[in-house]
């Protein structure tokens, strides 16, 4: 080879990001790398992937450090070509073809897509002209996506087979990866191993990074850990340690959340990062008007599903005013009407905001409801919900009451044009004919765009919805 320095520049991971930051180097600068070998583990709006090698040689110089955010199409990592080790040969295809995004790369260098969806820039070669790619969802609404570097596959590192997502959560949890008991298939470390393993202390042995304040007091999750050698806490001699796992075996706090507060700002990463994009286009876009009234549950029988009835009751009113259940394009001021009906869930989780959608919940009945979106939960706090879950919904619901609050102005993301905010459930005095009575109701905000649709459907679509509610069952 003539020029034997590769740079290697960050490819679109699938998200449509600009950016995406460093999880885990599995090389250090020095080091030599096979052709297609995992590289680094980087974290986007959705998930923990691994981004493989596109070559083999020795490793040069490394972009950044454990935290650091590294901008698509900008160098990654830089190699110095061994010619006697296996490489890909030119023009060789394996399906995957990326461009370097809006970003150009640094120096000057001109750049060829690399096969396994990075970029290699390489003086002297022309760079082809990156095709344009369709919308894809990512956490909240819609944005530009590229093909997806790879498929998220278990891999060995050092002798332990787990999936990205799965090390990343061993990570958070402070547990030695290498010591946990593997159920999975031909030994994959699974994220129940990592979770049971971090309930009964089997596999302690790797602090947990410490949990940060952003600005404005937005709490960063320890999944994303910062440069350097996390310190080694000293052994308490006084009580045994707190288990890192809920009852229902879900990650929580073992101190007060403002215990490592620094004080000083901190850099969005990963999924708050993409959350700040989309809300401030949102903002920028969206001609919002918020409705509000109470749903009167008084004539409920029995014990029921609340979010069932939400959802069920969401698409009766989508039927009886369809101008809600749309899609509108502010540039070519047109809207799609939407025969079926496909509900973006609202999840809050440590990392940030995520909305899967819950397909065609107009064929679903409340058992197929209750079903999907504890799948679909399950999926968010695993980080292994596929990016397809994550778009193409027709309307929002944000359950906000089930913590706090009663009316809101929830946020439209187009192309949707309403979301349905439903707050706490409270006891009400209610005049009634000839007195008083104390209804159980439930607080309802409808946001919509009033660009897309008038007041007067709104009012509709809301005393619809208020209707299927007000219903025995």
């Amino acid at each position: 080879m003539a020029n034997t320095k590769k740079t290697f520049l960050l490819p679109d991971l699938g998200e449509g990001l600009p950016d995406a930051t460093i999880v885990e180097w599995y090389v250090k600068e020095g080091d030599t790398i096979r052709l297609d070998d995992n590289l680094v583990s980087m974290e986007t709006a959705k998930a923990v992937v691994d981004v493989p090698s596109p070559v083999s040689g020795k490793v040069v110089r490394l972009a950044g450090a454990a935290g650091d955010v590294i901008v698509t199409g900008k160098m990654l990592a830089e190699f110095e070509i061994d010619p006697s080790m296996p490489q890909r040969a030119e023009g060789q295809d394996t399906g995957h073809h990326h461009g370097a995004g809006s970003h150009a790369p640094e120096d000057g260098d001109k750049v060829v897509a690399s096969d396994e969806g990075g970029v290699i820039s390489d003086a002297g070669e022309e760079a082809p002209k990156g095709e344009a790619r369709a919308d894809s969802g990512t956490v909240v609404g819609a944005m530009q996506s590229s093909d997806a570097v790879r498929s998220e596959q278990a891999v060995a590192v050092g002798g332990v087979k787990a999936m990205p997502a799965v090390r990343a959560m061993a990570r958070k949890l402070g547990v030695d990866i290498a010591r946990v008991r593997a159920s999975g298939a031909d030994g994959v470390v699974t994220m129940d191993d990592v979770k049971r393993a971090a309930a009964d202390g089997s596999a302690s042995g790797i602090a947990p990074s410490a949990r940060v304040k952003g600005t404005g007091g937005a709490e960063l999750p320890a999944s994303r850990p910062h440069p350097g050698p996390a310190p080694q806490a000293a052994p308490s001699t006084t009580a045994p340690a707190r288990s890192t796992l809920s009852q229902g075996g879900k990650p929580m706090r073992t101190q007060p959340p403002g215990v490592s507060a620094s004080g000083q700002p901190e850099q969005l990463k990963g999924v708050r990062r993409n959350m700040a994009r989309v809300m401030a286009d949102a903002h920028a876009k969206v001609v919002p008007t918020t409705l509000c009234d109470d749903a009167d549950l008084h004539a409920w029988l029995g014990k029921q599903d609340i979010t069932a009835r939400l959802v069920r009751a969401i698409v009766a009113a989508c039927k009886t005013v369809p101008a809600l259940n749309a899609w509108f394009d502010g540039e070519t001021l047109t809207r799609t009407l939407h025969p079926h009906v496909d509900i973006g869930i609202a999840v809050d989780t440590e990392d940030g905001l995520f909305v899967p959608a819950l397909r065609n919940a107009d064929m679903l009945d409340g058992t197929g409801v209750r079903g999907a979106i504890q799948r679909l939960r399950a999926q968010v706090e695993d980080r292994t919900i596929p990016a397809t879950e994550l778009s193409g919904y027709t309307i929002s619901l944000s359950n906000f009451g089930m913590f706090a609050g009663r009316y809101a102005t929830p946020v439209v993301v187009p192309p949707c044009v309403a979301i349905v905010g439903a707050g706490k459930l409270s006891h009400d005095v209610v005049a009634v004919m000839g007195g008083i009575e104390v209804h159980r109701r439930m607080p309802i905000s409808l946001t919509f765009d009033h660009r897309a649709c008038t007041g007067g459907e709104a009012a509709r679509f809301l005393k619809a919805l208020l209707d299927d509610m007000a219903l025995p069952q």
